[in-house]
């Protein structure tokens, strides 16, 4: 039984929404989530959350509550990002095309529920040219829906939200024609120096603070077939390392304690680079573009720049390289992409780079979600409460799932991919994509 208030993730990935809303007092009663392998993971890391491994479309209220077995109970907040991919900015109508289906089906969704509150969150670009045409529809289907949107609406900059990590955000802040309407959270930190200390902020953590206690990836063997290690004397060195180690209960927030095994490194898996990259790599300045490769240095005493997931197989299987670490000759593990993102040491994603990459750079940012959904807490004048029982996460299974194993798990077909033109295929093995990427490209891989 849920006795905290209540919350849905539509188009939930691995969970990075999930896990803000919960560390701000809310229980994630159901994660929507189409692809099988994203849904696995988000089971492992909220084993007490409902999971509906399919597509929001065609899917019913009345569907999402039976799964989460909630009753008629009061829905306090439905929170989502549906993919952007593909928009049309044809017509008059431009909600009714078949590319924009999925940003209908969320305006829908959240009033068949009759959520008290939602969040929308979506990529920048959304607010800019002829998108604004498409912000400017979206926002009059809430209202037609029986819902108000907080105005103007806000991009928010997770370097302003104790991530470092510059990456920028729209993000849709609604309620229910009647109920309170949220505002947007204030930032918390700022990335630039305050010599007066006039601003009322901290410093937004740096990339060194994030990664500094992480053992370097390269000197375990184990971590070339594995992405999983054992490390002894682990010794957090910052107040940021603290806490994605969760050693006390305030970094925890009004989160589920998790038992875990705070002494093994995941999410680690080793990158194969040739000595010829590695010294280019080496001799590239920090906070600079490495000139062959393009990939981005970290500044030790700076933040990443915007950590992309790349495609899936569906739009043509193209990568986002990782950037290149500040003290070592190689890009960044997933483990070091989470840590950038605010994701806490306990939080694991798939094993193999390729997925987890894509759930780090496809998500939102913890805190960043943390401080969204405070500000829904406020508008709905609940007083959050910490949970007394620990969660056991799930069955490591669920980790290491490759496509059609995830959609045997969840009983669902496995979602098609981008054919090959030459052969007439359906989606190629991992390894075939990456024999089929550029030398360096897959080196990042």
């Amino acid at each position: 039984m849920h006795e905290r208030p209540l919350a849905i993730d539509l188009f939930a990935g691995a969970g990075g929404m999930s896990l803000g809303f919960e560390q701000a007092g809310f229980d994630i009663v159901v994660a929507v989530e189409i692809d099988p392998i994203h849904a696995a993971i988000h089971h492992f890391n909220f084993p007490r959350t409902a999971v509906i491994a399919k597509s929001g479309v065609g899917l019913r209220g009345d569907d999402v509550r039976a799964a989460a077995g909630i009753g008629r109970r009061s829905v306090d907040v439905v929170f989502g990002g549906p993919p952007c991919q593909g928009f049309s900015l044809i017509g008059q109508r431009m909600l009714d095309d078949s590319r924009n289906h999925l940003v209908k089906e969320f305006v829908r969704l959240v009033a068949e529920l009759k959520a008290k509150t939602f969040v929308f969150e979506n990529v920048k670009g959304l607010t800019i040219g002829n998108h604004r045409r498409f912000l400017d529809a979206l926002i009059g289907a809430f209202d037609e829906a029986g819902y108000r949107v907080r105005l103007p609406w806000r991009v928010l900059n997770a370097v302003n939200y104790g991530i470092p990590q510059d990456r920028e955000r729209l993000f849709l802040l609604g309620a229910r024609k009647g109920c309170k309407l949220p505002l947007y959270p204030e930032p918390t930190t700022t990335p630039e120096i305050d010599l007066f200390g006039t601003n009322g902020k901290g410093l937004t953590p740096t990339c060194a603070e994030a990664l500094s206690d992480l053992s370097d990836a390269d000197i375990f063997p184990e971590l070339m077939t594995s992405d999983t290690v054992e490390v002894t004397d682990w010794t957090a060195r910052t107040e940021y390392g603290l806490a994605c180690r969760s050693e006390n209960k305030d970094t925890w927030h009004f989160g589920y304690l998790r038992t875990w095994q705070p002494n093994l490194l995941t999410s680690s898996m080793r990158t194969v680079h040739t000595d010829i990259s590695r010294r280019r790599f080496a001799a590239t300045r920090p906070g600079e573009i490495e000139p062959i490769s393009r990939f981005f240095k970290l500044p030790p005493d700076g933040v990443c720049n915007t950590l992309r997931a790349g495609t899936d197989s569906a739009r043509g299987a193209f990568t986002s390289p990782r950037p290149i670490h500040y003290a070592f000759p190689r890009c960044i593990t997933v483990r070091e992409m989470a840590r950038l993102h605010g994701y806490p040491d306990w939080f694991r994603f798939h094993v193999t780079k390729w997925h987890g990459a894509r759930q780090v750079g496809n998500s939102v940012p913890p805190p960043v979600a943390r401080a969204v959904a405070g500000a829904i807490v406020e508008a709905l004048e609940i007083v959050p409460t910490r949970p007394n029982r620990k969660i056991a996460l799930g069955s490591p299974a669920l980790l290491s799932m490759d496509m059609g194993e995830a959609a045997d798990f969840w009983k669902v077909p496995v979602p098609i991919g981008r054919r090959n033109r030459k052969n007439g295929l359906h989606k190629r093995k991992q390894s075939e994509i990456e024999a089929s990427m550029g030398s360096e490209a897959r080196g990042a891989w």
